[in-house]
């Protein structure tokens, strides 16, 4: 991989998040982003011209940028004017690399691509365009600049492209190790679990097959396993716990086109093989994207993904909009509970609680 790119370092960071004028708490339900900030500069609407991140760069060199959404609820499709894009890694799996001239990130997500710099010295436009939100780029709204060295210290003028070859997560395939665990046919893992998203407009909370979570407020799950004194059903709502025995493979779909979508699904603890991506019908067992953050579509998707039960825990999978989280979005998989309760913690997790305890914080 090394040899795909010749720079690759802190300077090579692209960061996408959304900023609220409004502290969430008095936002409202859903708040609404007054700006996309990269690398944490922007500008928002009606606003002052004020700095944007600049990415420098030197001529004739191939730059590995690792593009991370930290956003809260948008989903960007990402680009640089005159530039294509070669990925090469999602999720931190790395992939065979697809050349594209767009990208659509969702929020938790992560892609490294290799940006070659061989167009003339000039400023260029990057562009980061939010789902919800104000879109457009006027003013230098959702966007950064791309500063070959030799370049003016100004903002571009460049245009953005008017053909979109925007990045199919159906075309990523991991390098090494490629299948999904479990026979190739729908159904076909040992474990199969399909997850149906709803909306209480009454109660004002999400609900997965009937339960919505909501997290425990004394000790966290894995102590209490670990300590033997409850388990992870007793500490959680009824429904939001699901235990997986060890080893074996597991099969979770989760129709699109419940209110808030599309939602980021990410699971924690293990990557997963999606093996029906948002947009598509068909099913991939051979070689399909390996990552850990999917989206679930819209009204008529099916997104089906696969993982194995070898890493023992409690694992939470949830939608990673901020707001949906916290109106109950979210399960738990307690995987191979026997050996999660026989694990002795090492000493440094016992000083855990009497170090926060000393530092003040709330």
């Amino acid at each position: 991989m090394i040899t795909r790119y010749d720079i690759d370092n802190e300077s090579t960071v692209i960061t996408l998040a959304d900023w609220y004028h409004t502290p969430a708490p008095s936002a409202g339900l859903v708040p609404t982003a007054d700006a996309t900030l990269i690398n944490g500069l922007g500008r928002y609407a009606n606003g002052p011209s004020s700095p944007l991140a600049v990415i420098n760069v030197q001529p004739n060199k191939r730059y590995r940028m690792r593009l991370v959404s930290i956003s809260c609820d948008p989903n960007y499709i990402f680009s640089i004017d005159n530039h294509t894009m070669t990925v090469i890694e999602a999720d931190g799996v790395s992939t065979n690399p697809v050349t594209v001239n767009a990208i659509q990130i969702f929020v938790g997500q992560r892609y490294s691509f290799v940006l070659t710099t061989n167009q003339p010295v000039n400023n260029y436009w990057i562009r980061a365009n939010p789902n919800v939100g104000t879109t457009g780029f006027a003013n230098g709204l959702n966007s950064a600049i791309l500063r070959y060295a030799g370049a003016p210290l100004a903002d571009p003028t460049t245009n953005q492209s008017t053909t979109t070859n925007l990045l199919a997560e159906t075309s990523l395939s991991p390098l090494l190790n490629p299948g999904a665990p479990g026979a190739p046919t729908q159904g076909g893992a040992d474990i199969n679990l399909n997850f149906d998203i709803l909306f209480n407009f009454t109660d004002l909370r999400f609900f997965v097959n009937g339960a919505t979570f909501i997290p425990a407020t004394t000790n966290p799950v894995l102590l209490q396993i670990l300590s033997g004194a409850r388990t992870a059903q007793e500490l959680l709502p009824p429904g939001s716990v699901y235990v997986l025995p060890r080893n074996k493979s597991v099969e979770v779909s989760v129709p699109g086109g419940s209110p808030g979508s599309p939602h980021p699904i990410h699971l924690h603890g293990q990557t997963f093989d999606v093996v029906r991506s948002a947009g598509n019908s068909t099913y991939n067992y051979v070689n399909p994207v390996r990552r850990d953050v999917v989206s679930a579509g819209i009204a008529g998707d099916n997104t089906t993904f696969r993982f194995s039960t070898d890493n023992p825990g409690p694992w939470i999978m949830h939608c990673h909009i901020d707001w949906h989280l916290n109106l109950g979005l979210a399960i738990v998989f307690v995987t191979d509970v026997n050996t999660t309760s026989s694990f002795d913690p090492p000493e440094a997790w016992d000083q855990l609680c009497p170090a926060y305890n000393s530092s003040g914080l709330p």
